[in-house]
């Protein structure tokens, strides 16, 4: 069973909220950055072939490398502390939470890739979507598991007083057959 301090659940719930308002605030600017059409002269054709795009990236020095690889790195990474916090639980299974937050990034990934084949400038990236999901799991497993632990020591109580001890066994009537 777990206690709170009185008041505690109160900021529990602003935390949570604080997560959830950062959290949809994060999804707007990244559907603003990766759905919006671009007015481009030519586009360069979908890249389907896993790792392709991060070899070509290489293949263009270590500046311009870093900087590409780490903007798919970037995109995403806020949701690997954004999504537990807007979970709101402090104590769960650091695998689970790992697993859940990475497999949600990878959808959201996919979706944007999916959303993009509609839209005028912009260009499908299998390599994208593994960078975002990496993003996203470097991100949680950076952060989270020391936040929550942080967060349950802040919300830990002190013990309560403890009962009184017994004082024995409670005395009893015998029962009594009824007379004829």
């Amino acid at each position: 069973m777990q206690r709170h301090r009185p008041g505690g659940s109160k900021a529990a719930i602003r935390f949570r909220t604080a997560g959830v308002v950062l959290l949809a605030a994060h999804l707007l600017l990244v559907c603003w950055i990766t759905l919006r059409p671009l007015d481009v002269p030519w586009v360069s054709a979908a890249n389907l072939h896993p790792f392709a795009g991060i070899r070509a990236d290489l293949a263009l020095g270590p500046a311009e490398a870093v900087r590409r690889i780490g903007k798919g790195l970037v995109l995403l990474a806020p949701l690997g502390v954004l999504l537990p916090i807007a979970g709101g639980r402090l104590v769960v299974s650091p695998l689970g939470s790992l697993m859940r937050t990475v497999a949600a990034g990878a959808l959201l990934s996919l979706g944007i890739e999916l959303l993009q084949t509609g839209v005028p400038g912009q260009v499908v990236d299998i390599d994208s979507l593994f960078l975002n999901t990496l993003g996203v799991a470097l991100a949680h497993a950076a952060v989270v598991p020391t936040l929550r632990g942080r967060l349950r020591r802040r919300a830990e109580v002190p013990a309560l007083p403890r009962e009184e001890p017994s004082q024995g066994r409670t005395p009893t009537i015998s029962r009594v057959g009824i007379a004829p």
